[in-house]
């Protein structure tokens, strides 16, 4: 069946489509809008949300990314990147996952600025790395090495953002109401609103927050012929009591962005409002739960325009994929957005 062929999940994006910077002001960006119950098809602009919705709760991802990305350099003097991935399950164990640009042995030592080191205590099959971290001899817990990373790190921009981070940054690549570090990537659907925004739309419609940590493997394409048999990655999700009701409720439900659909649909299925989260939502396990989602334009071939498949259906994501394109949207994390109602 095509809906589980990864093939079946390809298209071709122009380079000039990528977006390498948000639009200013915010609100600006374009916005696709599909109403699933007529095919009916808008183009607007961000600011006109309010205008599509329907009465419904608007949940939110208060993630807020960290400064991930450090420069040092090896032992030999070579220099290194390191790409932080999240604490090694246990937060206690203080262990983290890495990723680290070049080769690298166990019990190998980098070397960063304000006398940070990290030592390799595992090589891990699938590239990834498990490291400590020290500073003046003293072992980092996880709030240590963010407030250090704070200092001496960078915003980890996408892979297919072909630019070094630059101060503009620190404001673009977060959401308005990050308020809980841990993300290394931004939940994108939330970086399209405004202050103003919000408090307009706070006056028909109540808001929820939720927390999902998102991690490197939002980027990552699916490897397996057939989209069942990929293993998903994990990520840190807590969503809070008042939430937790509202899901449990028939109340309609927005999800701004698929890190909040995906910790919603997760809580549907386990009754687990906190931990780890390795749903994969494709058109063979749809949402159950969430109503209406707003989110950007995804990477072919990836989880993400699974997941959007999954709320209408493989050919129709394919087809105002299509559409956008020819509608010059703008794609990925800086780019436009696309309303589901």
């Amino acid at each position: 069946m095509k809906d589980l062929l990864l093939s079946s999940y390809d298209y071709t994006l122009p380079q000039e489509y990528i977006a390498t910077y948000p639009i200013h002001p915010k609100e600006e960006a374009k916005l696709l809008v599909f109403n699933r119950k007529n095919s009916q098809i808008f183009h607007t602009t961000f600011k006109n949300l309010q205008d599509f919705l329907p009465d419904c709760a608007l949940f939110f991802n208060d993630t807020k990314v960290i400064k991930a990305r450090i420069y040092g350099t090896k032992q030999s003097g070579a220099k290194t990147e390191l790409l932080l991935h999240q604490p090694f399950i246990d937060t206690k164990s203080l262990l983290f996952l890495v990723q680290i640009k070049g080769r690298v042995k166990k019990d190998d030592i980098l070397y960063f600025k304000q006398n940070l080191k990290a030592q390799i205590t595992e090589l891990l099959d699938n590239g990834l790395r498990i490291v400590r971290f020290f500073q003046n001899d003293e072992i980092l817990n996880t709030a240590q090495l963010y407030n250090l990373l704070d200092q001496i790190g960078h915003i980890p921009l996408p892979p297919y953002i072909k630019r070094k981070d630059q101060n503009s940054d620190l404001k673009d690549y977060q959401s308005i109401f990050a308020k809980n570090p841990g993300a290394i990537a931004a939940p994108t659907a939330s970086l399209h609103f405004s202050q103003n925004m919000l408090e307009k739309l706070s006056k028909k419609h109540d808001f929820y927050h939720l927390t999902l940590h998102v991690g490197a493997g939002t980027f990552k394409s699916v490897e397996c012929q057939n989209i069942q048999d990929h293993k998903m990655h994990s990520e840190f999700f807590h969503i809070p009591k008042n939430a937790c009701k509202i899901i449990d409720s028939n109340q309609a439900i927005l999800g701004i962005g698929t890190t909040v659909t995906r910790s919603i649909e997760y809580y549907v299925r386990t009754k687990q409002n906190k931990g780890f989260c390795d749903l994969f939502l494709h058109p063979k396990n749809p949402p159950l739960r969430q109503n209406y989602l707003l989110t950007n334009f995804h990477l072919p071939k990836s989880t993400l325009i699974m997941l959007v498949s999954a709320f209408i259906g493989r050919k129709q994501c394919l087809k105002l994929y299509e559409l956008a394109i020819k509608e010059k949207y703008r794609f990925y994390s800086y780019g436009d957005a696309m309303l589901i109602l």
